[in-house]
């Protein structure tokens, strides 16, 4: 089969996938857009893959360029390789040029409001339990579902880094509160929520033992921020990592954790770190269900800000507690499941 990891995300969801698949004898293609921290991410954790393609900014025209000419930089390896089935957790690219050379697809998503053009949608789509079939509008696909959310497939194999606090300048007594701005390139970025995460930093500068380990998003981001807002970084109150960081030990080591962005949000909930969110566009299914369970709190306008986000030191409960593999599980059956029937119709047809 074959697995495109598009986006960061995607690299830690799919390692333990991989790593399960390899255990049950399943040959596995990788490709890897080389965008963000893909790539590097992908070799830190060792898993062998081949850089197609890259990252085409925020304009739409050169987005949809970028995306048929990645499709195009697929095919010679695809036409070559001829996996049975095409996974992925939102890679348009993977799912258009499969659709044009008929190679069944798996979308594996989480987020309901996320779009997907005809030509871009996949014959079986697995989401949440939480999220109702009606609002999962792909209506030419078969829907799946699986338990719990998707970062469970991965939070149960975190091994703490003991020695990044030290590598951070950072000390145990430090309310420590990791910050990830708001994706602001993205297609469903709301500007409110740059007025939310600048109203935070700035309560957080103001706060005596609060370190904040902020994880921009791009190099582009990160100069935005140190040019427009100097002061944050005084006195070490803000720390930006100097290189890619295991961004779950970061969390667990975290009192709190803010963040503009789903993934880390849904990370911090998955090992029960208090998480607030200043997300504001669409709310997904999955996020109004961590807030029901008290596991997510969002965070919807300045005054909120001050009045819900509670900066103390957090009480640890261990990894056991709160992590299970349940979900991985689950999700590796369905895609055996699924990979077995297409390659027993292959060998029908053939």
């Amino acid at each position: 089969m074959w697995i495109d990891l598009d986006n960061t995300p995607h690299v830690p969801f799919f390692e333990p996938i991989l790593e399960e698949l390899e255990k049950r004898g399943f040959p596995v293609l990788v490709t890897a857009r080389d965008a963000f921290q893909v790539c590097d991410l992908a070799r830190k954790k060792r898993i062998p893959h081949i850089k197609v393609g890259r990252h085409y900014g925020r304009h739409r025209l050169l987005k949809a360029t970028g995306l048929a000419y990645r499709a195009l930089q697929l095919a010679r390896i695809v036409l070559r390789e001829k996996p049975a089935l095409a996974v992925s957790h939102g890679a348009r690219a993977q799912i258009l040029l499969s659709n044009c050379l008929r190679i069944p697809t798996l979308l594996i998503e989480d987020y309901e409001y996320a779009q997907f053009p005809p030509m871009m949608r996949p014959r079986w789509l697995m989401a949440p339990s939480v999220i109702p079939d009606a609002m999962l509008l792909h209506k030419n696909c078969k829907i799946l579902k699986y338990p719990g959310i998707k970062e469970d497939v991965y939070a149960w194999k975190l091994k703490p880094d003991p020695g990044l606090l030290k590598e951070l300048g950072l000390c145990e007594s430090d309310v420590i509160i990791t910050v990830r701005p708001p994706a602001t390139e993205a297609h469903y970025h709301n500007p409110e929520s740059e007025k939310l995460f600048e109203a935070f930093m700035e309560r957080g500068h103001e706060t005596p033992q609060v370190k904040i380990v902020l994880l921009p998003r791009n190099k582009k981001q990160i100069e935005f921020i140190r040019l427009r807002w100097p002061k944050w970084f005084d006195h070490g109150k803000t720390v930006i990592p100097k290189g890619a960081v295991d961004g779950l030990s970061l969390i667990w080591l975290s009192d709190l954790v803010v963040s503009g962005g789903g993934t880390m949000n849904r990370e911090a909930a998955a090992l029960g770190v208090p998480v607030y969110s200043i997300f504001r566009g669409h709310i997904g299914a999955v996020d109004k269900q961590l807030e029901a369970e008290g596991r997510l709190v969002l965070v919807e306008s300045v005054q909120e800000v001050h009045q819900k986000i509670i900066l103390e030191k957090r009480m640890v409960k261990s990894l056991a507690e709160v992590t299970s593999k349940r979900t991985l599980q689950q999700i590796v059956d369905t895609i055996q499941e699924i990979v077995e029937s297409c390659c027993r119709k292959g060998s029908t047809n053939g």
